[in-house]
């Protein structure tokens, strides 16, 4: 046809980035298996659901993904790296980070200690340093309650860094909870449902916190979430899981439409 061009046979073809990828990932607890061939590719500064009935798998894969499970066979890939079995503490200091569907905060602590917390790893200062608190634990101190305070202003929580944890609405107790995930510098995040126990309003402002981070910290996320408002509106791709295994993936509104996945969730 006059005006089409032909594609050059031999041009290469632009290839995704993956940074994480899991082939026939599989996950046995003595009989019961609970992950089963699990393959799936979630490419960079994607944001991917991962949803499925209440004993599907997810979690699972979450736990094997950052080191809490040893595989039982299959292979688990970051920016190309094999992570299966590799302690989680590695993980997450290769850059992946998760929080729980359990909100596990130091609720006797501060909102800035929580957040202090889990920059402490990244401390330069030495033992003896550390203990006579040297120089170099000075040093340390400053950039990691300047870094704390950072995240608390980016997330809005900057006026209630002297608050207990445990005295934050629930809704704040999650966007700290995500905060301190944020504080590795991390190119994956993990959420397991973050919008568990939420009301309407604290929703709402969870998608709109999902979007932000995932655009202000050039993340990559990978969402386990019943609540299909927070799917069906944030999520640019859906992986349903059933048994153990991927029934179905694609965009949100044909994950809607698909029979095995309204199978799954209502049964024949």
């Amino acid at each position: 046809m006059a005006g089409t061009r032909i594609p050059d046979p031999l041009t290469p073809r632009p290839r995704l980035s993956f940074v994480l990828e899991t082939r026939a990932l599989t996950k046995a607890f003595g009989g019961l298996v609970a992950v089963h061939n699990f393959t799936m590719s979630v490419a960079e500064h994607e944001l991917v659901g991962l949803i499925g009935p209440n004993g599907a798998g997810k979690t699972t894969v979450f736990n094997l993904i950052t080191g809490m499970y040893v595989p039982t066979g299959g292979g688990i890939f970051f920016n190309g790296s094999d992570i299966g079995g590799i302690k989680p503490h590695r993980i997450y200091q290769r850059g992946v980070a998760r929080t729980f569907q359990n909100i596990r905060l130091f609720r006797e602590l501060s909102v800035l200690d929580n957040v202090r917390v889990a920059h402490h790893h990244r401390g330069q200062a030495g033992l003896l340093s550390t203990i006579l608190r040297g120089p170099g634990f000075q040093r340390d101190e400053r950039q990691v309650t300047e870094r704390a305070t950072e995240l608390l202003s980016i997330l809005g929580l900057e006026g209630r860094r002297d608050e207990l944890a445990r005295n934050l609405p629930y809704g704040e107790q999650r966007r700290l909870e995500i905060a301190r995930a944020l504080v590795s510098e991390p190119k994956l995040l993990l959420l397991d449902e973050p919008a568990a126990g939420m009301n309407p309003f604290e929703v709402g402002n969870l998608m709109e916190l999902i979007r932000f981070v995932r655009e202000r910290f050039k993340l990559t996320v990978l969402l386990i979430e019943h609540q299909m408002k927070v799917v069906m509106g944030v999520c640019e791709r859906v992986i349903v899981m059933d048994f153990g295994e991927v029934i179905a993936q694609g965009a949100p509104e044909a994950i809607q439409r698909d029979p095995k996945v309204i199978e799954a969730y209502l049964g024949k």
